[in-house]
């Protein structure tokens, strides 16, 4: 009788090929914000840090580009966070009086 060292004879002796299968990344939706003639501009700056984590100078720089060019893209996000930004700064601007208007488009 020989020893058991483990090996099975009819065991398959195959090689295993593992399939990949590619997900596809989800869709990104960029967060703009929307100039108007009557939300303060240290307003939208606030805006901007707290909800959208910028530093006091980059959120000021964004600030400008809203006032110069009327639209700015203030993030780009996955669909769910995309639409929580919108509805908090939404939400924000309204119960302080402003019109502010925040939107999202895909990327």
């Amino acid at each position: 009788m020989a020893a058991d060292d483990g090996n099975d004879d009819d065991s398959d002796a195959g090689v295993a090929v593992k399939t990949r299968t590619r997900t596809k990344r989800p869709p990104l939706y960029k967060v703009l914000l929307l100039n108007d003639d009557y939300t303060p501009m240290e307003f939208v700056v606030h805006v901007l840090e707290r909800f959208f984590g910028m530093t006091h100078a980059q959120a000021f720089e964004i600030m400008l580009t809203v006032h110069k060019k009327g639209v700015a893209v203030v993030g780009v996000f996955s669909h769910e966070i995309a639409e929580t930004k919108v509805g908090q700064v939404m939400d924000f601007a309204r119960r302080h009086q402003h019109p502010l208007q925040c939107t999202m488009e895909k990327e």
